[in-house]
């Protein structure tokens, strides 16, 4: 079964028993690229602020402190040396490099001895990296420093006095466990330059070709063989009664007597051209493309296929230790591979779910999450170690945007905002949502209606972890109803849901079009990303 957990994928790596040692054929990671950037997605309302961070890509000594000490522990010497001597010399990229060089140990561990690994990462870190990699798969197991153009050419001078060229590129980085690896040729489509220049010869019914040489090169050292061909004698490429049926099947042909006969190739047999290390015809998302998201550093779909087609075959195992938005997921199950993807951030899992679930609805192979809460008892566990997470987690299950993240804050009668569309009207109603851990009573109703009024929501939903009182039922049902009068359309315009009614199926009576992610964006210091969905 295709899984999907959520937790650091270290470890997720070290604990998770049913990631084996040398059980995944394919490995995938775009791991944060030390930008110094923390990434925040923000929902698109005037007056309660919303953000929550998709990742954080800062790092310090402080923060890998304990993992220098660890690398220490377990005798990798050469690692070390190397982290150590990057301490002296590029000291900004030294605590990435520690955090990056754990993981990479470990998923080198559950890659197959004929599994392929790919790290996605851009030229802040590239090159320190592949030292990294050099010394945990061995130099002799790098097969490809990948440049993919992701942008066309621009000039960086209109962000002020900058001194470097155009920056258009990503870098993938392409090492195998050993030698006897799965790899399957891809080619590209020929250029029309190159099919004017080589294939200059069609035939009445417009079928293109070229004349190629069909002469033995190397000779009788070669193991080619010599005779006499249409008045020609030469060390051919095939056997004297093999050229024979090529020539009566129109596939030889001699200009004039006297000439060397050559091979009629037909431009619609070949292949095309063999993949090389440049990839230049696959662009970044732009803002209107379908399958944006918005999420922050968010790679197209083909870009992960064809890694996928490159170094796997159906039923092999994929693996995303970063999957972020979930594309390398998203490819691998239209590709009819088995997955697992990795994520710290639980705003990245619900995305992932909803992605899977809206692009392949009753086709979409099983999969399980883990690393939520799955019952009533664990959940009101992390309420009691950190109510904020839980929080979180319940607004994030039910794919509404918490207003206030990871800290204690004022939320103004609102932890959560949430946007449906109903069938047949233009404009999405808002639903603002609370949560409460604690006990709960009729004032808690009174709030949440004044809160969802001065905001001027549509309706508003109480989640709860206690049972509500019958007064508390009562004002519910006596505020009445938001009603769509001309398509009949009504909803309660205060519900309320316990932590026992989620875990047994209950469902909120809301529009079922969740569009809330589509009204999000992402801001990371680079600028701005628009639709989340």
């Amino acid at each position: 079964m295709n899984k999907l957990y959520l937790g650091d994928c270290l470890d997720i790596l070290r604990n998770e028993l049913e990631i084996k040692p040398e059980s995944v054929d394919l490995i995938y990671i775009d791991p944060p690229f030390n930008s110094k950037r923390n990434y925040n997605v923000f929902f698109d309302d005037k007056e309660i602020q919303t953000q929550r961070m998709a990742f954080e890509d800062t790092w310090s000594l402080h923060s890998v402190g304990e993992s220098l000490t660890e690398l220490d522990t377990i005798h990798h010497d050469k690692l070390l040396n190397l982290l150590n001597a990057y301490q002296d010399i590029a000291p900004q990229v030294f605590p990435y490099l520690v955090m990056m060089t754990l993981r990479i140990i470990e998923l080198h561990k559950v890659l197959k001895p004929t599994g392929s690994f790919y790290l996605h990462c851009d030229p802040t870190a590239s090159h320190y990296l592949k030292t990294v990699c050099d010394a945990v798969f061995g130099a002799k197991n790098f097969r490809n420093e990948i440049i993919w153009k992701r942008v066309s050419a621009h000039s960086d001078t209109k962000q002020g006095n900058v001194l470097h060229m155009g920056r258009t590129h990503d870098i993938i980085l392409f090492y195998t466990k050993t030698e006897f690896t799965n790899r399957n040729e891809l080619y590209q489509p020929y250029s029309q330059e190159y099919i004017t220049k080589f294939y200059r010869h069609s035939e009445p019914n417009g079928r293109k070709y070229t004349l190629d040489n069909i002469t033995g090169p190397g000779g009788a050292s070669k193991g080619n063989p010599q005779y006499e061909f249409l008045g020609v004698t030469r060390y051919w490429r095939y056997s004297e009664k093999r050229m024979i049926e090529l020539y009566k099947q129109g596939r030889i042909v001699q200009i004039k007597s006297g000439n060397v006969p050559r091979y009629k190739r037909y431009l619609d047999e070949m292949p095309g051209v063999p993949l090389q290390d440049i990839w230049d015809d696959i662009l970044a998302l732009q803002s209107q493309a379908k399958e944006r998201l918005g999420y922050p550093t968010q790679k197209p779909k083909s870009l992960l296929e064809r890694i996928i087609k490159a170094s796997s075959n159906e039923g092999d195992i994929i693996l995303d230790a970063f999957c972020g938005c979930g594309t390398s997921i998203d490819a691998a199950e239209s590709l009819n591979r088995k997955w697992i993807g990795i994520d710290i951030a639980p705003f990245a899992v619900s995305l992932i779910k909803r992605r899977l679930k809206d692009t392949y609805e009753n086709y979409l192979s099983k999969f399980e999450v883990r690393g939520t809460q799955t019952d009533e008892p664990s959940a009101i566990k992390l309420w009691e170690q950190n109510p904020f997470a839980f929080e979180d987690w319940w607004l994030t299950e039910l794919e509404v945007f918490a207003t206030t993240y990871g800290k204690k804050g004022a939320d103004q009668g609102i932890d959560g905002i949430g946007q449906y569309l109903i069938p047949k009207v233009d404009k999405a109603i808002k639903v603002g949502f609370q949560v409460k851990g604690g006990k709960v009573q009729s004032k808690d109703i009174d709030a949440l209606f004044g809160a969802i009024s001065k905001h001027k929501y549509d309706m508003g939903v109480l989640l709860t972890r206690y049972k509500p009182t019958k007064p508390m039922l009562t004002s519910a049902i006596q505020l009445g109803q938001y009603e769509v009068a001309d398509y009949g359309y009504k909803y309660p315009k205060i519900q309320i849901m316990t932590l026992a009614e989620y875990f047994n199926g209950k469902q909120l009576n809301l529009p079922k079009d969740n569009v809330t992610f589509k009204s999000a964006t992402t801001i990371g210091k680079s600028g701005k990303q628009k639709g989340l969905f």
